[in-house]
C-alpha cells in the first residue's frame, strides 16, 4: 500500500496538470494496473535518478519498486543477460525466461518490501531460562545472520517463520546489493586464493550464501504460517530460482550506481549496527 506521500510524488511527476488530484490519488489506490503505469512512467524514473534527496519524498518501498519495474522492462529489449560483479559472477539467462519470472507481481512486491526492510536495522534483546534460577541475556540485530540462525533454534516452531524469512532475505540482499561482501572473508581480492580458516570463525563464499538462502526459503515455504499469509508460493519460487531474483536485484543496484542512491541509504542503516564492520568496508565511499 502506497503512502499518501508516495501518491503525491506519482501524481505530481507523471500527471502534474491534473485538475482533481484527490480523485486521481483515489483511483491509484484502488486500481493496481493503473497505478503501475504511473510507477513505470519515464518521468517518474527520470526524477528518481536525478533528485539528490529522493528519499525525503518517497518511501523506500516505492523507490525499489520503481527500480525493479524498470529492470523488468529493460530486460524485454535484450536477448540474454550476464552480470560481472567484482569477484563474483552472476549466471547467464535467456531473457524470455527471466522476463516471465519478473512478471510475477507478488514476487516484485515481496522484493521491494524486502529491500526496503534493510534500510533500517533493528536490534533485539531478550532473556532465556537456562537453569532453575539462571537466565541468559541474548542481543542481536536483524542483519546478523548467524545470531538469527541460533535464535531460531531456541524459539517455538510457531515463531520460526520470521527468522527463516529474514535469514533467506539476508542471503539474497547481500548477494544482490553487496556481492563482493560474500567473498571478503573467503578469498584474497587480487589472487582469488582462499584465505586460511581460523578456529571459531565462520567462512562463507557466494555459493554458501546461496545454499543457505535456498535452505531457509524452503523452511519458510514449509512453515504452516506461510500459507496463511499467502507467502508459500513466493518462498518456493525464491528457493527454486534463487539466482533470478539475485540478478534482478544486482541489475536494479547497477541502474543507480552512478548516482549512488542505493548505497547511501544502507550506509546510514548499518553504520551503527554491531558485527557489520566488514559490510561497511565493502560499501563505495
Amino acid at each position: 500500500m502506497l503512502s499518501d506521500k508516495d501518491l503525491d510524488f506519482l501524481v505530481e511527476t507523471a500527471s502534474p496538470g491534473v485538475i482533481d488530484k484527490p480523485k486521481l490519488k483515489q483511483i491509484l489506490r484502488e486500481d493496481e494496473k493503473f497505478r503501475n503505469t504511473f510507477i513505470e512512467d519515464e518521468k517518474v524514473i527520470r526524477r528518481l535518478m536525478d533528485e539528490e534527496e529522493i528519499f525525503l519524498k518517497i518511501s523506500p518501498a516505492l523507490f525499489f519498486e520503481i527500480l525493479l519495474r524498470k529492470v523488468a522492462r529493460d530486460f524485454k529489449g535484450v536477448s540474454y543477460t550476464i552480470e560481472n560483479t567484482g569477484m563474483t559472477k552472476i549466471p547467464v539467462f535467456d531473457t524470455k525466461d527471466v522476463v516471465e519470472f519478473l512478471g510475477k507481481e507478488s514476487l516484485l512486491g515481496y522484493l521491494a518490501d524486502m529491500l526496503s526492510s534493510f534500510t533500517r536495522i533493528e536490534t533485539y534483546a531478550f532473556s532465556i531460562q537456562v537453569g532453575k534460577h539462571l537466565f541468559e541475556n541474548i542481543q542481536f540485530n536483524d542483519l546478523d545472520m548467524f545470531s538469527l540462525m541460533a535464535v531460531s533454534e531456541t524459539v517455538e516452531d510457531e515463531y520460526r517463520l520470521g527468522f527463516y524469512k529474514r535469514i533467506g532475505d539476508i542471503c539474497l540482499f547481500l548477494l544482490g546489493i553487496f556481492p563482493d561482501y560474500a567473498e571478503y572473508d573467503y578469498r584474497y581480492p587480487f589472487s582469488g586464493q582462499l584465505k586460511p580458516q581460523f578456529r571459531g570463525k565462520v567462512r562463507m563464499g557466494a555459493e554458501d550464501y546461496e545454499k543457505e538462502g535456498r535452505k531457509f526459503y524452503r523452511l519458510a515455504a514449509e512453515h504452516p504460517s506461510a500459507k496463511e499469509l499467502d507467502l508459500s508460493d513466493v518462498f518456493w519460487t525464491l528457493h527454486e530460482d534463487f539466482p533470478k531474483p539475485r540478478l534482478w536485484i544486482v541489475s536494479a543496484r547497477s541502474a543507480t550506481l552512478p548516482d549512488r542512491k542505493t548505497i547511501t541509504i544502507w550506509k546510514s542503516a548499518v553504520v551503527n549496527s554491531p558485527k557489520n564492520d566488514h559490510l561497511m568496508a565493502q560499501m563505495p565511499r
